[in-house]
């Protein structure tokens, strides 16, 4: 697919009875889909979701090729994806972090195959995304975020609990990734090029909430919730809250599909 081999999971399934497609997008470097798998998705399955989870090239098992990892290669690689899997109905994306700028992407370049946009802790690929990507991955000093891992990496090369960062600094010495994700091709300012429904989910103390009025002003059918206390990692620190935020949104705008197509 695209030159690659991607690591699928799937629960729920396709089944006699069609049901809505829930596709789950994980974040950057420290993630793979394993953090749906221990989160989200059973409880989203159990609910009567069809629940796909990938790992993002270069991630997790998927295969790491040298180059390709510009925004625009997630998107085709999510859209190569959804035909593989002969899904033929629009989808709902959960995109955490970088997955939820994936998410936005996708529902940019592709309008007739996505539903809605539910956004944990993300934002949508404009103009201060690549900025912030820039900071995190290349800057004057190599990039916040690629010093924190290679830090941590040079302190921590015995830890149990080092995999994530291991993998992490693999993605980071054999690929283009930081290089190339900040010259991503961009979405306008306005995100006019995005129509469907978007639910999106901040931590209170994360600078990331500070978005929820561009949002509204500038998508038509936006929610946005900020859950007090909360930082980046709101998926693993509310758990039991995002899914019930999320599951209340699938429900809901499934409810209004079957209404509308009356």
């Amino acid at each position: 697919m695209n030159g690659i081999d991607v690591h699928v999971q799937r629960m729920g399934g396709p089944g006699d009875v069609p049901r809505p497609v829930v596709v789950l997008i994980h974040g950057m470097l420290i993630d793979s889909l394993a953090s749906y798998y221990f989160s989200l998705a059973p409880q989203l399955a159990e609910d009567g979701m069809d629940v796909v989870m990938y790992d993002l090239r270069g991630h997790g098992k998927t295969s790491r090729p040298p180059t390709g990892y510009r925004m625009e290669d997630f998107v085709r690689d999510l859209d190569a994806l959804l035909d593989a899997l002969a899904v033929n109905r629009p989808v709902h994306l959960v995109g955490n972090s970088f997955g939820g700028a994936i998410a936005y992407a996708m529902a940019a370049a592709h309008p007739e195959r996505v539903a809605s946009v539910i956004a944990i802790e993300a934002e949508p690929p404009g103009r201060a995304w690549a900025q912030s990507m820039y900071e995190g991955l290349v800057g004057e000093e190599g990039g916040l975020v690629v010093r924190e891992v290679k830090e941590w990496l040079r302190e921590n090369p015995g830890e149990r609990n080092a995999r994530p960062f291991r993998a992490a600094g693999r993605v980071l010495d054999e690929t283009a990734l930081a290089q190339e994700i900040p010259l991503s091709s961009l979405l306008d300012d306005d995100l006019s090029a995005i129509r469907c429904p978007v639910f999106a989910v901040f931590g209170g103390a994360s600078k990331l909430a500070a978005q929820t009025g561009m949002l509204e002003a500038s998508l038509a059918r936006c929610r946005t919730v900020v859950l007090p206390g909360l930082g980046h990692s709101v998926l693993v620190e509310a758990t039991k809250e995002t899914y019930a935020l999320v599951r209340d949104w699938l429900l809901g705008q499934e409810a209004l599909a079957l209404r509308e197509a009356r």
